[in-house]
């Protein structure tokens, strides 16, 4: 039963092939069994891949077995369609495209297992990448609100300039009115004259509006502080909203470029081994010599063709026999004086029925 199933597999003639030995039924049951295979490997790295896409077990393992049985029918035709003829030369013509199909399959079918082999290492990579992703988005959201907070520390700072000349003022015109009513600077006498009067009034001015302006700027500092801390908020807010991107930057197309970043020889050697596989039934088919079942499909097959060409031949020669009878029998009618005769009557009466019909409409006209 299992062997059986195999020969199916394997897109061979199973009527002929029953009239062939044991070992040429083996060796197509072999061939067989190497399609299906390559087909439920295909089955397995689809739904694998598939499920990196979906995130949803039933839907890749259903699409998975589509893709498997699309694979087992393109093989299952590859095998079948090579026919053994005995000529190496046009057997390879003739394998060259499926040959290059195969490889293009095989290249399909490993990817997704290079993926499933190489999770631990392709994980640390992608890793590294969303690290870097987190960096890049940080600086890139920052650009966004740097210059603006920048701008109000600098404002902050002119403003609390402002106030500290403003204070450095007003300090030394105190030390100066201070010092006239000890008698160490200005008019070197002791005591509030009138020195120390104008003086201690120029001082009281300038720290009235030292005061002033400390309301000021500070008012403006308070709202420039807000303002900074709100864009600080903003900024964190949109870090945060934007890092689930980053977060989820695990999607197929993301784990191809991480296994890309990893050593090329392993995933060149899993590559190979699934060309092995998938080209194995056709270079089989190659490197075999013809058997017994290669002899009996080429006689049926010419057989058919012998047939076909027979019956076209017989077609053309039985029009070619019609045309030339016809031929000769308009040719003896044609000299026929009783046809003649007949026609030159009929011809006549229809020229009276056109005269008739033409007096008609005219005398209707009339």
């Amino acid at each position: 039963m299992l062997k059986q199933f195999f020969i199916i597999c394997s897109g061979a003639d199973t009527d002929i092939l029953e009239q062939c030995s044991k070992g040429e039924q083996n060796k197509y049951a072999g061939i067989g069994a190497t399609v299906f295979f390559t087909a439920l490997m295909a089955t397995i790295a689809a739904s694998y891949a598939l499920y990196t896409v979906f995130n949803n077990a039933l839907t890749s393992i259903f699409f998975g077995i589509v893709w498997g049985l699309l694979i087992f029918n393109l093989d299952r035709y590859i095998v079948s369609t090579i026919k053994k003829t005995g000529n190496i030369t046009n057997e390879l013509i003739q394998a060259s495209p499926r040959i290059i199909l195969a490889v293009i399959i095989a290249i399909v079918i490993a990817k997704p297992l290079e993926l499933k082999i190489f999770e631990k290492e392709i994980n640390q990579v992608l890793l590294e990448q969303k690290n870097q992703l987190t960096l890049n988005n940080k600086s890139q959201i920052a650009e966004q609100y740097t210059p603006s907070i920048e701008t109000l520390n600098n404002n902050i700072a002119t403003l609390q300039q402002q106030i500290d000349t403003k204070e450095a003022e007003v300090n030394k015109l105190y030390s100066t009115y201070i010092a006239e009513a000890e008698g160490r600077e200005g008019t070197k006498l002791v005591g509030k004259g009138p020195v120390y009067k104008e003086k201690r009034e120029k001082h009281d001015a300038l720290l009235a509006e030292l005061q002033q302006l400390k309301i000021e700027n500070k008012a403006k500092i308070a709202s420039a502080t807000s303002e900074i801390a709100k864009l600080k908020r903003d900024y964190e807010t949109q870090v945060i909203n934007s890092q689930p991107i980053i977060n989820n930057f695990d999607g197929l197309m993301a784990r191809i470029n991480a296994l890309n970043e990893l050593p090329w020889l392993p995933s060149f050697f899993i590559f190979l081994l699934f060309l092995a596989i998938e080209t194995s039934p056709i270079i089989a088919k190659l490197l075999s010599p013809r058997g017994t079942y290669d002899y009996k499909l080429e006689d049926l097959e010419t057989a058919v063709k012998a047939v076909l060409l027979q019956n076209k031949n017989q077609r053309e020669l039985q029009l070619k026999t019609e045309n030339a009878i016809n031929d000769r029998i308009y040719t003896d009618i044609e000299q026929e004086e009783e046809l003649y005769t007949y026609k030159r009557k009929k011809a006549r009466e229809l020229m009276q029925l056109q005269a008739d019909a033409f007096f008609k409409n005219q005398k209707n006209t009339l």
